[in-house]
């Protein structure tokens, strides 16, 4: 569900970036109380009667009980990107934004035991929240941060990542790869691809008895790591991915309902959603999301890329293609769920359930 919030505070980050903090009015301060590495959408509608949607990722620690939830967010311009546009370039405090409630499924519910992130870029953004949460909550938890960005002026949250090595030097590591810029000490630049991570891992800390990586930003650094965590023995259920953009074809790990390639072109599809079921034709080549937009403007998606899972709807009846799964891990797709913005039926009858 969306909410009129008002902005309350734009304070930019570096040249091409920004975090924009909403004010949450009283009535709405538990739907907007957030789990550590959860996101929001936002709606915009532009001239032409088009609606624009984006998603972005909560940077603020997680409320406390009795605590009022901070609602921040980090954005970064995109090349192209019409809302980040926006963000970056006319919006100010005082407007108002339509924004949906938290939600997403890249979490750290706090806990004792060791973590770790490897983010790239605005990647930082949900694992700020992350950090700072848990290492203010769980006295026994410990956090590891390698992060990899172009040079010292395009890093997102330089001042707060920097604020808690201050405040948890024994519990916070924090490991700065740039690319382009030479550092005084640290890592020698250059990209952190699959050998530089299998190599550069085990030195700072014990692999394999991590209880979580989270690994967050460009689809290469995302995969990098995923193949050298896997090279060095990692278990994948402790491995927790996140991409904001994804560039290229689409990887190999696409994952796909069905194995017939040719998919159905007259289909009927039935969605639930709120409690609420109706009946639509699909139209041809269309996905899912679209049939069922055609007839339900509430219901959920974010980017219709297959990249932030907000469109995720269980796969009661039927079989499905997914062109793209940048979202899913591979346990959901075989629990049943898919993107429907990806998805486009292969039987006849489909019947999804966005409430599950």
């Amino acid at each position: 569900m969306f909410h009129p919030l008002r902005v309350s505070q734009v304070d930019r980050l570096t040249e091409d970036s920004v975090a924009v903090t909403f004010a949450v009015p009283p009535e709405l301060r538990e739907a907007f109380r957030h789990i550590p590495g959860q996101h929001v959408t936002l709606r915009r509608d532009v001239p032409g009667g088009e609606e624009l949607r984006r998603t972005y990722s909560i940077c603020a620690p997680a409320a406390a009980a009795g605590e009022d939830p901070v609602l921040r967010i980090g954005v970064r311009l995109v090349d192209g990107g019409e809302f980040s546009t926006y963000v970056l370039k006319e919006l100010a405090v005082g407007d108002t934004v339509e924004v949906m409630e938290p939600m997403g499924r890249f979490l750290l519910d706090p806990r004792p035991g060791r973590f770790a992130a490897v983010v790239g870029g605005s990647g930082i953004t949900p694992v700020l929240s992350m950090a700072a949460t848990l290492l203010a909550r769980e006295p026994d938890a410990r956090f590891c941060l390698i992060r990899s960005d172009r040079s010292t002026a395009s890093t997102m949250f330089l001042e707060e990542v920097a604020d808690l090595k201050d405040r948890y030097p024994e519990r916070f590591q924090l490991v700065t790869a740039l690319s382009r810029e030479e550092q005084q000490a640290g890592l020698a630049p250059g990209r952190l691809d699959r050998e530089r991570l299998a190599g550069l891992l085990p030195s700072l800390l014990p692999v394999t008895e991590v209880d979580g990586w989270y690994l967050c930003g460009p689809h290469g650094l995302v995969q990098a790591t995923e193949q050298a965590l896997h090279d060095l023995g990692v278990e994948r259920g402790r491995i927790h991915e996140e991409l904001f953009h994804v560039d290229g074809p689409a990887p190999t790990t696409v994952q796909a309902v069905a194995a017939d390639p040719q998919p159905t072109l007259a289909a009927t599809l039935t969605a639930t959603l709120d409690g609420r079921s109706g009946t639509w034709p699909v139209q041809d080549g269309e996905p899912l999301l679209e049939t069922v937009l055609r007839a339900r403007s509430d219901v959920p998606y974010g980017c219709k890329d297959g990249v932030c899972g907000t469109c995720r709807a269980f796969l009661v009846t039927g079989e499905v293609r997914m062109d793209y799964n940048y979202a899913l891990e591979p346990e959901e797709t075989e629990a049943g769920y898919v993107l429907t913005c990806q998805s486009h039926p292969l039987t006849p009858v489909v019947e999804v359930d966005y409430d599950r």
